[in-house]
């Protein structure tokens, strides 16, 4: 599924054909010139907490199928054995708001920038591992007429309850009457990358539990005209952010709550309200971040962790997350086919 952007003769192009993966981990110095030529490659298998602890494959290795009605995406997503799921075109749920329930060892992935699902979400129960949700656009249930702070109504668009093992990629989420996502009752080993989430009131929360257990990667993601939970992070033993560009928040921005530890590496805050802050007993370290036009809390508190003692990875320098993250968020004309 690996894909190259750009001019295919260049030499950056032709490593990354070598080496998959390689220009996500430019350094500081090429990264402006790589997004300019060769841009960027998509690995089928992600980075962060969701390669480690044996990793995150979805549907891979399973049946491939292809998928442009709601009955067929119900019959494959729900199944016993490992599929890759493509969606083809606009999926409407008809029982609105439904999350449709994944079961394990599934990948469900658009075709290009094709794959939506209307009216309804996921939801990825307890004891649900090796899940892959990537380049689609989901929502399309708010009710804002009638729940204005989205309490009456639970319609999310990803929502996990006990999961493990989980990419969440390339993805927009639009119009979605309660959490774009929830990541609740200790859900670990997840990574979010590359997703669009704006114009919303709860964005992304991440808790529900009174464990310290959960290990979440969230980076490259835009957060952009949003209120709250830009993500709220309550009890993670490992949240990571890095590279994520948050954009007119109103509320907060990353909010290391409870007993997380939280590190925050070279992301890029712009209108922000209170860019970044612990509770009393979390931990948050940051490092290499920009605010701009914000104010509000910027705090600190302890040593939190070392990302690099998990998991490999390299920064994007900061000044340069908002254009990239603004082209390349989201579903991609190159995954997918």
């Amino acid at each position: 599924m690996t894909a190259i952007r750009g001019n295919r003769r260049s030499t950056l192009a032709v490593l990354a054909l070598a080496v998959p993966g390689l220009l996500v981990g430019l350094t500081t110095e090429s990264s402006q010139a790589a997004t300019s030529a060769a841009a960027r490659s998509w690995s089928s298998t992600p980075d962060g907490f969701a390669s480690t602890g044996g990793g995150t494959t979805g549907g891979a290795g399973g049946t491939t199928v292809t998928v442009t009605a709601y009955s067929d995406l119900i019959k494959y997503a729900t199944a016993g054995a490992a599929y890759v799921i493509r969606v083809n075109g606009t999926i409407t749920v008809p029982n609105y708001g439904y999350e449709i329930p994944v079961t394990s060892n599934k990948t469900l992935v658009g075709v290009g920038t094709s794959g939506r699902i209307k009216n309804g979400g996921f939801f990825l129960g307890s004891g649900v591992r090796n899940v892959i949700i990537r380049n689609l656009t989901i929502g399309d249930t708010a009710v804002a007429s009638d729940d204005p702070d989205d309490k009456q109504f639970d319609y999310d668009g990803i929502q996990m309850d006990t999961a493990d093992h989980v990419w969440i990629d390339h993805n927009t989420f639009t119009n979605i009457n309660d959490g774009y996502i929830d990541s609740r009752k200790d859900t670990s080993y997840v990574t979010v990358s590359w997703n669009q989430l704006g114009n919303h009131n709860k964005t992304f929360g991440i808790g529900w539990t009174t464990n310290v257990s959960a290990r979440m990667t969230i980076h490259h993601n835009w957060f952009h005209d949003n209120t709250q939970r830009n993500p709220s992070a309550d009890n993670l033993a490992y949240a990571h952010l890095y590279n994520n560009y948050l954009q007119n928040i109103s509320s907060y921005g990353n909010y290391s709550r409870g007993a997380t530890k939280m590190v925050l590496e070279n992301s890029y805050f712009d209108h922000v309200n209170n860019p970044y802050y612990p509770d009393t007993n979390a931990q948050l370290k940051q490092s290499g971040s920009i605010v701009v036009n914000s104010s509000g809390k910027k705090q600190t508190s302890g040593s939190a962790f070392n990302p690099h003692d998990f998991y490999s990875y390299t920064l994007d320098a900061a000044a340069d997350v908002p254009n990239l993250v603004r082209t390349y968020s989201g579903p991609q004309a190159d995954i997918g086919l």
